[in-house]
């Protein structure tokens, strides 16, 4: 029994997705934010064999490189519960994040064929997730996955329009695959936020709760993204894509409200995703007033982004972590309340200081990558351990 505990401590990084993808994404937040505040703060510039902007690394990184290696562990862990079969693990996840690394890795080569690489190394990564995410659904049928599936899919889709825009066989490429994937990750959180945040509420607070949901406010929001997505994106219609963001945050925003309960504040797991999903709601509600005032559209992006993706994947990566180590939920490490404010004060740093103050925008900008970069490396410093040894309980996962 002691030798083969000790092999599951041993080996229990190649165990299930959620370790090797949530512990490498949380390294990559805390290392490109890391690189792209020493290039806003020294002028600093990519190899030029790269042929890639700094802000289009910086959002390439963050979208495809941190966010879909979250998007990764979560979904290659959460299928095996959904599906029951044995998703991706041993040594062909480990194949998987090692094209995901060499990705990260390439801008950093300084050779003539690094964009290339990396875009090679990139897309079997991003069409390797899809296969492996495909066959658990095909194998016991069950067809109502594939619409989460297919975001996935679409993900690469965009990735490939961003590499053909970064070697110009692309008009307009880099701009369509950066923001492709943004809004891709929005729909696809509020798409699980749907099914996960309401169910972890109702749990996890210490009173009886029945929460709200509406299925014409779940059809009409889907629509309604589906629709913003194509003239933000596509048609590029800012006057529509104001209409249709204003219309978003007002269901979403209607959404939290029947989501709400006062037990939430006392466990940091469940009102972490619940700002989070506020974040969004103001990533709408900023992207409609940016048309119709003097607001900067880059705090629509930096809410959605920072506040939104960034609360909701540190908060997700958090308690997936613990469940499926072993560990209790409702008792996470003391340390998190203090990461999940660190963070959430980072975003309104970033996206409300410079509507409140007129001047000091390089500060904020400054102080919030400083808070975003406390936030995971406390998040890696307190979780790495319990991503690379095996479950508390000794068994699989």
């Amino acid at each position: 029994m002691q030798i083969e505990e000790a092999r599951h401590y041993r080996i229990g990084f190649q165990h299930l997705g959620f370790r090797p993808f949530f512990l490498l994404a949380s390294i990559l937040a805390v290392v490109s934010i890391g690189g792209w505040l020493w290039i806003l703060t020294y002028q600093g510039h990519l190899p030029a064999s790269l042929n890639l902007s700094p802000v289009s690394w910086h959002a390439h990184e963050m979208l495809y490189g941190y966010v879909v290696a979250v998007i990764a562990g979560f979904l290659l862990t959460a299928e095996r519960n959904w599906t029951g079969v044995q998703t991706l693990h041993g040594m062909p996840l480990l194949l998987l994040a090692v094209l995901w690394l060499l990705a990260r890795l390439m801008p950093f080569m300084n050779t003539p064929q690094s964009l290339l690489f990396m875009a090679a190394f990139d897309l079997m990564f991003n069409a390797g997730l899809c296969l492996a995410l495909l066959y658990p659904i095909v194998k016991v049928r069950q067809w109502q996955h594939l619409a989460i599936w297919s975001k996935v899919l679409l993900l690469l889709v965009g990735n490939i329009l961003f590499y053909l825009g970064a070697v110009n066989e692309l008009d307009d490429g880099i701009r369509l695959g950066l923001y492709t994937a943004l809004y891709l990750i929005v729909s696809l959180i509020m798409l699980m936020g749907r099914r996960v945040i309401p169910f972890f509420i109702e749990k996890g607070v210490d009173q009886p709760v029945s929460l709200v949901n509406h299925r014409w406010l779940d059809l009409t929001s889907l629509a309604l993204m589906l629709a913003f997505i194509i003239v933000e994106v596509f048609v590029v219609s800012p006057m529509l894509a104001a209409i249709t963001a204003a219309a978003l945050a007002v269901l979403h925003a209607w959404r939290l409200v029947g989501w709400y309960s006062n037990g939430i504040w006392s466990k940091p797991l469940l009102w972490s995703l619940y700002l989070g999903y506020a974040w969004l709601v103001a990533g709408f509600a900023l992207k409609a007033l940016s048309y119709w005032s003097t607001v900067n559209p880059m705090l629509a992006i930096h809410a959605f982004a920072y506040g939104g993706v960034g609360m909701i994947t540190l908060g997700m990566m958090a308690r997936i972590t613990l469940g499926h180590t072993g560990r209790d939920v409702f008792t996470p490490p003391r340390v998190m309340p203090v990461l999940f404010l660190l963070l959430f004060s980072g975003a309104f740093i970033r996206v409300v200081m410079p509507i409140l103050t007129s001047g000091s925008y390089a500060m904020w900008i400054m102080l919030s990558q400083l808070l975003w970069m406390a936030a995971f490396t406390g998040f890696v410093l307190v979780y790495a351990p319990m991503l690379v040894k095996g479950r508390v309980d000794g068994k699989y996962g």
